[in-house]
């Protein structure tokens, strides 16, 4: 059984959407947002082409306790497993397509306003 969850951060959620866009902007088709089981949550499930592609997005401020491609540690990257088998499994795709993770992390740009996004494929397997 699975769920959703409403993003109560606004910053996250700003981020989230930077990343979508960005990621649509790329050709990348969305099929679920801030998908939710015990297993963990995914903050993005796309497909790019035939591949499906689950999403971790980060936003720092800065990097004073550590940059955002750091804070998907070990620990995140096996709940972000578990919750993309239990996806794969409720939606019967599990013999069916190919699947990587990626993450999208989101800093200030210093030199102009807004913000600038880096897209990290295939970050971690499996």
């Amino acid at each position: 059984m699975f769920w959703k969850t409403k993003v109560n951060n606004q910053t996250g959620l700003a981020a989230e959407n930077q990343a979508l866009a960005f990621l649509q902007k790329q050709g990348l088709r969305l099929r679920e947002r801030n998908y939710a089981c015990k297993a963990g949550e995914l903050d993005l499930v796309m497909n790019d082409k035939d591949t499906l592609v689950f999403i971790e997005v980060r936003f720092r401020k800065s990097d004073n306790y550590g940059s955002a491609e750091e804070s998907v540690t070990h620990r995140k990257q096996a709940r972000l497993n578990r919750a993309a088998a239990h996806y794969m499994q409720t939606f019967r795709l599990t013999d069916k397509v190919p699947c990587r993770f990626d993450i999208i992390t989101i800093h200030p740009d210093r030199n102009r306003d807004g913000n600038q996004v880096n897209w990290i494929r295939n970050a971690f397997g499996p």
